[in-house]
């Protein structure tokens, strides 16, 4: 399957000359990880990623993008499914923008590591098992853990989600959109003054219950349909409901790539 089949097409952007505050709106109010950023050509120059947005700071409202675009590898539509991610694997993005040539690099659509996720044939599944492939330095919350202590955990090690683990067991995951869907992004460093209610908020409240949960000895294939299947990013796995790892979609589609 090509790239052409899976993208997004007509995706969003930001030009080069958009605040960076309009890219963070952008970014949150449409649950992306990232923007295309286009020149005044409308040629792809780069994207903006939601790490970059969600550590400006209030005193940058009037930056602009133009000089917080990454750059990465801009690719056709006809370039190979498991060839795109495993160039997201080199340039660890999840984001890749598809151009309609090398001679016109203007903006046709968007690939993501969902795209790709969605689309992965489960008939050519190693045959392997989750031990072999999951994280098992996992880093946890507690459920009393304030939501100022957990939205600085993901700004500053690029985690987007994290299990929430009571005596050991796993009884819930937070993720980042968790907590910007309730309106708490402004939490962050972004600004000195943080709301009174972020510091008495805890991650109990805003996480995702009931767990879904796998055991080492799962297959791969088993593991990729549940999350599909739940559309979840990441899944903890358990020996006797205590957390031992857990696995990713970014695991899963490395592991089909060889």
């Amino acid at each position: 399957m090509i790239v052409e089949d899976i993208m997004s097409r007509d995706p969003l952007y930001v030009e080069d000359s958009t605040f960076l505050t309009k890219a963070r709106q952008l970014i949150r109010d449409n649950h992306v990880r990232g923007l295309p950023v286009i020149d005044n050509k409308k040629h792809v120059m780069g994207i903006v990623t939601t790490q970059d947005m969600l550590k400006v700071t209030s005193t940058k409202s009037n930056v602009t993008v133009a000089g917080f675009a990454i750059q990465v590898p801009l690719i056709t539509g006809q370039m190979d499914m498991l060839d795109a991610a495993r160039l997201m694997q080199k340039e660890k993005s999840t984001l890749l923008p598809v151009i309609e040539s090398e001679e016109k690099p203007a903006l046709k659509g968007v690939v993501t590591l969902m795209d790709i996720f969605k689309h992965i044939d489960l008939a050519k599944a190693p045959n392997k098992r989750i031990w072999e492939i999951m994280s098992t330095k996992v880093v946890t919350v507690s459920p009393d853990d304030p939501l100022t202590k957990v939205w600085d955990m993901m700004v500053d090690e690029d985690f987007t989600g994290l299990p929430v683990v009571k005596d050991g067991k796993p009884i819930g995951m937070i993720t980042r959109f968790d907590i910007l869907k309730k309106g708490w992004a402004r939490i962050s460093k972004e600004s000195e003054t943080r709301p009174v209610d972020s510091t008495q908020m805890h991650a109990e409240k805003l996480m995702s219950s009931p767990l879904y949960s796998i055991k080492s000895e799962t297959s791969l294939t088993e593991a990729l349909e549940l999350m599909r299947k739940y559309d979840v990013g990441r899944i903890a796995v358990v020996d006797e409901g205590n957390l031992v790892g857990i696995v990713d979609r970014n695991d899963l589609i490395k592991s089909f790539l060889g």
